[in-house]
Parts: C-alpha cells; structure tokens; sequence
C-alpha cells in the first residue's frame, strides 16, 4: 500500500481522490489551506496519515508544507491538485506575483522542488491548457492586461510542460499531467457534464496502479486515456526555459 500526498484536499476531486485511496486502504496525507479549511475535512482528517496546513498563494507557507511533508517522510506519490480558475483581477501575492501563477504553478513548482523525490508525480491540467501557449515572455503577468481565462490556461500549460520535463530529468520517476474534465466541484460548477467520481478516478491510479497502462511517463492523460498536449508543453526548450524562469521568480532550483 502506497502513501499519498494530495494538495486541495478539503472538497472537489482532491478530497474525493483522498476518499478513494483511502478506500482502498492507501495511506493518505491531506491538504487544507488553513486551520478553518482543516476543520472541514471532517472524518477525512481521522481517516488520513496526517493534514497538512499551509495556503499555498505564499511562497513561504508552500514552504513550510514541504518541510511539513519531509518530516512525515518520503511520500509514494504526490498528486498535484490544488488550483484556481478565473480570478478577478491579477492580485498580488506576498512576494508580488500574479495569484493564478502562484498557486497553479510557482506553488506545484516549489513542493516538486523542495520535497523528498516521490515515485510518482502527478498533476492536474485542463484540456484548457492548449489556449496557453506563449506565456513565457510576460510569465507574471507584468506588462499585459489581466485575462483571467488565459492566464489559467498558461498555468494549465505550465504544469503539462513541467510533468513532461520531469520525465525527461528524472527518469527514476514516473511523472504524469492530468485533464480530468470539466467537473461538477465548486470551481466547475453544478452544470458540469463530469461527476467527482469520474473526475478523480485518471489521478488516483496514475498514484498508485501497479497496471502497465500507469506505469508510464512524461504522458497526458483524460479519463484513463492517453492525449496529445499542446505542441510547447513537450517542447524542451520551452520546458528548460519555464524552468529556468521559475527558478528565478521563487529563488528555488530544481535539482537535476
């Protein structure tokens, strides 16, 4: 049985990826954002190996989730699910960076980064991520005009193309980026064609299937299927520069 760590893990797909690993008696570490948002976990908590607090719009509280993670120990795998859809306005994190990048990319960037190497990595998408391409020249979102819409997209983008690099990097991991359709979660809303159960299921066996179809990498994957990513994100030179840039907007190198 594997240990799980899940960002976003107090509603929508990832607390519905943390129920069923944890239904089929995985051991998994949840996420909260904040000791309210913790709360709200309810039986999930008492079930899980731990909860970890920690929002991850800071670079420093992303941080500490990593060192929160290494001192539990070295986790199996680690899906990437935490994210935010369309937001009003570019925002301002504490070290100044646009919202929608720090917490769909520099925070997914950062724990890849700081915390023990996992077996397998997996991160959340969106069949969005192809309207993205181009970002890497205004990364932050410091000399356009906010577009909500695409700069979720880039970060979509962003995360396909790092999942792919990783791959290539690191081939003792098996690291995979996810669509899991548009689902009825808070951010999909109620109208959304995917149920959670459906939504969840790609992630949750990419962690954890000892099936050939998963032991794969640097893939795309939409409801337990193989796609083709936007031409950039397995692009090296566009994987090698994103990672370059954000290295240099969160002071953190991703080791070879």
């Amino acid at each position: 049985m594997a240990i799980v760590f899940i960002t976003g893990s107090t509603d929508g797909l990832g607390r519905a990826a943390a129920r069923s690993l944890l239904d089929q008696g995985h051991r998994v570490v949840v996420h909260a954002r904040s000791a309210d948002r913790a709360a709200a976990l309810g039986e999930l908590a008492l079930r899980s190996e731990r909860v970890v607090v920690g929002d991850l719009l800071g670079g420093a509280e992303t941080k500490g989730i990593a060192d929160q993670l290494n001192a539990i120990g070295r986790m199996d795998a680690i899906i990437h699910n935490a994210g935010v859809y369309t937001q009003r306005s570019r925002g301002s994190t504490p070290e100044g960076h646009a919202g929608t990048l720090a917490i769909n990319t520099l925070a997914p960037y950062l724990l890849t980064a700081l915390i023990e190497r996992p077996g397998r990595l997996v991160y959340l998408s969106s069949g969005l991520h192809r309207g993205g391409e181009g970002s890497l020249d205004d990364l932050d979102w410091t000399k356009r005009s906010w577009d909500s819409a695409r700069a979720y997209a880039e970060s979509k983008l962003h995360l396909v193309a790092l999942a792919s690099a990783l791959a290539r990097r690191w081939p003792s991991v098996l690291s995979n980026a996810v669509d899991p359709g548009w689902a009825r979660t808070k951010m999909g809303g109620a109208g959304a064609p995917v149920d959670v159960e459906t939504g969840q299921k790609t992630q949750a066996w990419l962690a954890v299937s000892d099936d050939p179809a998963a032991l794969v990498s640097g893939r795309y994957w939409h409801q337990l299927r193989q796609q083709e990513p936007a031409n950039e994100a397995t692009d090296p030179s566009f994987q090698d520069e994103l990672i370059d840039k954000l290295g240099k907007l969160t002071g953190v190198k991703l080791l070879a």
